[in-house]
C-alpha cells in the first residue's frame, strides 16, 4: 500500500541549499517535493498553484523574506499550506517575528535529515514544531510581547483543567506529543485531544500560539519546573 504523500514546497535562495534539501526530502517515502522557489514573493504564487500540504522556507532571504512570505501565504485563505522557517540561528527576532505571521514552527538548518522530516509531519497534520534545544529560550521572550488585540481575553475563556495545564507546561519545555505521552503515561492521542482542547479553549490556531499566549497571560511563568513523572519521588 503506497503511503499518503505530503506535498512539499521548498524555498531558498541557495541552489546548493535547495538542491541538498529536496534530496534530504525526497528520500522520505512519504514526502514529495513539488516546487522550489528562490523567495517569498515566488513562494505565495507556487503555494497558490500547486497546493502544498506544508512550505519549507529560509527566514532570511533578499527580497520577500520568509516572514513576508509566511503572511502572503496565510492570506491564500482556507486550505492555505502549514509553513515551516528554516533557520541558522538559535534565538533570532526573525524567528519570532515568522511565528506572528503564521508559520507553525521552525526548525534549524544544522538539525538532522530525520528531525526535519519529523518536523513537515508534524506540521503537515496541524500541529506546531518547535525546535525542543531552544523553544525554552524563544517561548519567553514572545511572553514579554504585547498581547494581539485578536487574542481573546483569559476571563471570558474556559478555565483549562489541572491535565491541561500539566500538558502545556510539558508543551513549553518543548517535548513532543510521544514524550508528552511518556511522561504523563497516557495514550498519544489523549495527548493530542487535550492539545486540541487547550488551543479551542484559548481562542488560538495552534500549539505554538497555545504556548506563546500561556506565558502571556500568565498561565506560565518562564521559570516553571519541569512537571515529574507520575509516581516520581522528588526531594
Amino acid at each position: 500500500m503506497q503511503p499518503i504523500m505530503i506535498r512539499v514546497l521548498l524555498v531558498d535562495d541557495e541552489r546548493l541549499v535547495r538542491t541538498g534539501l529536496s534530496m534530504i526530502i525526497g528520500g522520505e517515502p512519504d514526502l514529495l517535493v513539488v516546487a522550489v522557489a528562490s523567495d517569498g514573493a515566488e513562494a505565495a504564487d507556487l503555494a497558490a498553484r500547486h497546493r502544498p500540504e506544508v512550505v519549507v522556507m529560509d527566514v532570511r532571504m533578499p527580497g520577500v523574506d520568509g516572514i513576508e512570505g509566511a503572511e502572503r501565504i496565510r492570506a491564500l485563505g482556507a486550505g492555505a499550506p502549514a509553513v515551516l522557517m528554516l533557520t541558522t540561528y538559535r534565538a533570532d527576532g526573525s524567528v519570532r517575528r515568522a511565528l506572528r505571521a503564521g508559520a507553525s514552527g521552525y526548525v534549524l538548518k544544522d538539525a538532522a535529515p530525520a528531525e526535519l522530516a519529523i518536523a513537515i509531519r508534524a506540521v503537515a497534520e496541524g500541529r506546531a514544531w518547535l525546535d525542543p534545544t531552544v523553544a525554552r529560550d524563544l517561548l519567553p521572550e514572545l511572553a514579554r510581547e504585547p498581547v494581539e488585540t485578536t487574542l481573546p481575553d483569559r476571563r471570558g475563556a474556559p478555565e483549562l483543567t489541572d491535565r491541561e495545564r500539566e500538558v502545556l507546561r510539558l508543551m513549553a519545555h518543548g517535548l513532543s506529543t510521544t514524550e508528552i505521552a511518556e511522561h504523563c503515561t497516557i495514550a498519544e492521542t489523549t495527548v493530542k485531544t487535550h492539545t486540541g482542547r487547550i488551543v479551542e479553549k484559548l481562542g488560538l490556531r495552534d500549539r505554538a500560539q497555545a504556548v506563546a499566549a500561556a506565558y502571556r497571560r500568565h498561565l506560565l511563568d518562564a521559570d516553571d519546573p519541569l512537571p515529574p513523572r507520575p509516581g516520581s519521588r522528588t526531594r
